[in-house]
């Protein structure tokens, strides 16, 4: 992550780093003012009375990179920066922070297009932590705090208080979409049951008792605060019938296992959750690694019976992940039949082991500590 916000300050004048709170985002980002007091932290009332007593006048002179931690903070900061960035020749860099929320995501779109570069954080990936460390990333999910606890329970605890902060603090309340809170708390526990399936609007709004436009809206705000992530299906023009649901998925494995209250590893590998959890465990995984776009990743079935857990479009072709939780995936038809009906470059078929071994044409199971190899590839 550190190259790629290095890359955005280098060829944009504006970087964006988004992800859900206690992500790690003011870590990364405070390094990088230069100098030092050029970081601003809105959360601190010293440095929000820096840019307000001066309405934003403050940041007129400052040179080399500009920090601002939580900008969310001040949505009309977003005009005073679409000005600075507008100056010829200016040298100067911007480096912004936000607990992604509607209003920020509002604030980029419509003053800083063109101008910003955003960049998607979720918290640890394999790679910082260290591909030996797989299991406890994947137990205990991405969140800093969640990570590095000593003890399991107290890491557990930490992941329960922070859905229940998402719930009751970030979420706004839409007018035309209210839920009462026991509803807002089974519609998140339907998620986690539903974690890796074709998700129905419709069944979930019978099921809570609430419109289908309600549930559309929440969907909409969870993953705009980087809870869920959803998979659109993948269209190509062959002659079967094709899923045309999203799949949905909890972004971070350790939320996902709070709330199916999963303590340990043990009882991970004796739950029904198992394989949807190494998949969506897999996908984030993959998608941090590579940097893709939410724009490039999508998911794929046919109603008989073929699918393909992760379509991923780059400049090197189409690629295609499975992602099993077996020690060692083997052939199957509806593998061959992917990779022909999508005219995929490679399916890799992701497993927890430490061998990368060729499955088919175009078709090879790779270790997951093995994902180095093939992430220049893609």
């Amino acid at each position: 992550m550190v190259a790629r916000i290095r890359a955005g300050l280098a060829n944009s004048p504006i970087t964006a780093l988004l992800g859900p709170r206690q992500s790690g985002k003011t870590w990364l980002a405070a390094p990088f003012a230069s100098p030092p007091q050029n970081l601003f932290d809105l959360q601190k009332l010293l440095d929000r009375a820096r840019l307000e007593d001066s309405n934003f006048q403050a940041l007129d002179g400052l040179e080399g990179v500009v920090v601002i931690d939580e900008a969310q903070a001040k949505p009309e900061l977003f005009l005073k920066l679409r000005v600075l960035a507008d100056r010829p020749q200016s040298r100067t860099r911007f480096l912004i922070t936000g607990s992604a929320s509607p209003d920020l995501v509002k604030g980029l779109s419509n003053n800083l297009v063109g101008r910003v570069r955003l960049l998607p954080l979720s918290g640890f990936n394999a790679e910082e932590v260290g591909w030996e460390n797989r299991d406890k990333l994947w137990l205990r999910g991405g969140f800093p705090p969640s990570y590095l606890h000593e003890l399991e329970g107290e890491s557990l605890d930490w992941r329960l208080d922070y859905i229940d902060e998402i719930l009751w603090r970030d979420l706004p309340v839409h007018p035309e979409a209210h839920m009462t809170d026991e509803q807002r708390r089974r519609l998140v526990q339907l998620l986690a049951h539903k974690h890796g399936q074709y998700w129905n609007h419709s069944e979930a709004a019978e099921i809570l008792g609430v419109s289908y436009k309600t549930i559309q809206r929440h969907i909409e705000m969870l993953k705009c605060v980087h809870i869920l992530r959803e998979l659109p299906p993948f269209h190509v023009n062959i002659q079967k019938r094709l899923r045309k649901a999203p799949k949905l998925y909890l972004r971070d494995s350790g939320l996902l296992h709070a709330l199916l209250l999963i303590r340990d590893h043990s009882a991970l590998s004796a739950h029904p959750a198992l394989g949807p959890s190494w998949e969506g465990f897999c996908i984030e995984q993959i998608i941090s690694l590579t940097g893709a776009r939410e724009q490039q990743c999508f998911t794929w079935s046919v109603q008989s019976g073929p699918e393909v857990d992760l379509v991923l479009t780059s400049k090197n072709g189409l690629f295609g992940f499975e992602c099993k939780a077996s020690d060692a995936p083997r052939l199957k038809r509806t593998m061959i039949t992917a990779v022909k009906d999508l005219d995929l470059t490679k399916l890799f078929v992701i497993y927890p082991g430490e061998l990368n071994y060729a499955l088919g044409d175009r078709i090879e199971a790779v270790g997951f500590s093995k994902l180095p190899q093939i992430i220049p590839l893609l």
